[in-house]
């Protein structure tokens, strides 16, 4: 849920901090009070398109936090993917845009690209507005619609669909790759067989260039290593003035001192432990001493041997065990070469595999597609007659495409809006404020689908009013009652089923414009609703018909939230 929003120097909005609460919240004010600026706002910090103008004048830089709350698994799931902080149910999205009109996008504080901003803001929320109803219009659309509705019965089937396109495209493509002429397929073979001699020539043993680096170092630098262990040898256990002798003499004294003090038989016992490990380390020493030598013939086997490696490393991989996977891709294909006609003919046999899964896969997505289509024409069918499209009818067309990974179908949204009238793609039959209304029975079925707890409607109203207006708001009350919702009207109807409502107001001071936002009181809802029905005078009589339509949508609201 969208709990508050904070935007100072964005457009003409000086500085605004608003919270907002459950269920519909409605947004009025006068025209040009700057209703979509606090929506743009929305809009920017969570990825929108940006520029410079949107810094108020005489600012260095506007700044956008919104801050939501939620307990969707799959938001904190995103979040762990895109390696953000998580810190509790609260995430704070920010965005400071610079007067150049560059930007930097933080989440919980830190640091975020546009990508991840974008990604989980469409986990917590969804901005309708004119750019959506018009997506109506195309049909790419509308198969994503009605894949989402029916997600819990296609999801399994769509995956199949998936894996099959992705086994095909790979054997197809090997297929028409691998078709070579005969000379071509002989230097392949010359090719890949002395690519292969000259790699199990070699017989590579995985990890051992790290060993026969160790050994090089230690043998190329020998004289170092006997001189510096030599004096150390000497320094433990050699002359008079030894670690060894110092101690040995250390240890007859407390010796000698502990015959007539009991207090120091401790520290003669340890001094005697320290005495046993010189002794050890003065063994392992010499030890080491006889056993290292300056072999220049050993140092030369060594060096050759990383420098074939290294070789093979330039031709066929960074890694031992990259070069080890490219023998053996290249023996595979060898083989396959080598038995030219028979590969062919099984790689043919696994394309056609592939191709005949793929088509029954796709015809089986494709009926259990046809079946949610039924379901959804009736949802949407029912919506829209309850947002007085009447005698509606909506139908949605089906033709076949080319395979792909989704399946092979395309869809397309018909309808008819009037009794005796053929049903025709949307873009043909509905204008803009039949589009807006379309877009809500969609969204208000849609609703129960998504994990979306938020959604924010913009230009809803355009171009209806009356018993059309009043249905609006019935619908959006019902979107509410398991959703936050955010919505922009001009319309008293729509308002007066706000839960919480506020009031959008441009300010002019000392020739500088402001537009400010503030939550309104029982009383001044029924203030500016009477604005909204009776205009530039108010008169009582306006006031009560104010109160009486919030005194009926309350009723609405009762039997909607029962």
């Amino acid at each position: 849920m969208l709990l508050s929003l904070h935007v100072k120097d964005f457009a003409i909005i000086d500085e605004l901090e608003i919270d907002f609460y459950e269920h519909l919240n409605i947004l009025t004010g006068e025209t040009g009070s700057g209703k979509s600026i606090l929506i743009g706002s929305i809009g920017a910090v969570l990825g929108g398109k940006i520029s410079k103008e949107m810094v108020r004048k005489d600012a260095e830089y506007a700044l956008i936090d919104l801050l939501f709350e939620t307990t969707n698994p799959m938001v904190f799931d995103k979040m762990k993917e895109l390696d953000l902080n998580i810190e509790d149910s609260s995430i704070l999205f920010s965005r400071k845009i610079m007067s150049n009109g560059r930007s930097v996008m933080k989440i919980n504080g830190e640091m975020a690209s546009l990508g991840a901003v974008q990604e989980l803001a469409a986990l917590l929320l969804d901005i309708h507005g004119q750019h959506e109803h018009q997506s109506l219009l195309y049909k790419k659309n509308h198969l994503e619609i009605l894949d989402r509705f029916g997600k819990e019965s296609l999801t399994e089937c769509k995956n199949e669909v998936r894996e099959a396109y992705t086994a095909y495209s790979k054997s197809k493509k090997e297929l028409d790759h691998e078709t070579v002429d005969e000379d071509k397929r002989r230097r392949e073979i010359d090719l890949l067989s002395y690519e292969v001699n000259e790699i199990n020539a070699a017989r590579l043993i995985s990890g051992e260039e790290s060993s026969l680096e160790n050994a090089y170092r230690k043998l190329s630098n020998s004289k170092i290593i006997q001189e510096a262990v030599g004096a150390a040898y000497n320094a433990i256990g050699g002359d008079n003035e030894s670690a060894a002798y110092l101690i040995g003499k250390a240890v007859k004294q407390l010796a000698r001192a502990a015959e007539f003090d009991q207090d120091v038989a401790s520290f003669e016992s340890q001094i005697r432990d320290i005495e046993s490990l010189l002794d050890d380390l003065n063994r392992f020493v010499a030890e080491y001493m006889e056993e290292i030598e300056d072999s220049q013939e050993e140092l030369a086997v060594t060096a050759e041997r990383l420098d074939l490696i290294h070789s093979l490393e330039a031709k066929y991989g960074r890694t031992i065990e990259d070069i080890l996977q490219f023998e053996k891709e290249a023996s595979e294909k060898l083989e396959h070469y080598l038995d030219y006609d028979a590969y062919l003919i099984r790689l043919q046999k696994q394309t056609e595999e592939n191709e005949k899964r793929l088509h029954e896969c796709s015809f089986r997505l494709s009926d259990i597609r046809k079946k949610t289509a039924a379901r959804l024409e009736t949802a949407i069918t029912e919506a829209l007659k309850e947002l007085n499209f009447l005698e509606v009818r909506f139908q949605i067309k089906f033709e076949t495409a080319s395979f792909g990974s989704n399946g092979c179908d395309e869809a397309e949204y018909m309808i008819s809006l009037n009794p005796g009238e053929e049903v025709q793609p949307l873009g043909k039959v509905a204008s803009g404020g039949e589009l807006s209304r379309i877009m809500l029975a969609i969204k208000s079925v849609m609703a129960d689908k998504d994990a979306i707890e938020t959604l924010i409607f913009d230009e809803i109203d355009t171009g209806i009013s009356g018993r059309t207006a009043q249905k609006v708001s019935e619908r959006l009350s019902i979107i509410a009652k398991n959703h936050q919702v955010l919505c922009i009207t001009h319309l008293p109807q729509i308002a007066s089923m706000a839960d919480t409502h506020y009031l959008i107001e441009k300010t002019v001071a000392q020739n500088k414009t402001t537009t400010l936002i503030r939550h309104l009181a029982a009383h001044e809802s029924v203030d500016e609703i009477a604005r909204m029905l009776g205009g530039a005078e108010i008169t009582e009589s306006v006031r009560n018909n104010a109160k009486e339509m919030l005194c009926l949508a309350d009723d609405v609201k009762k039997k909607i939230r029962k």
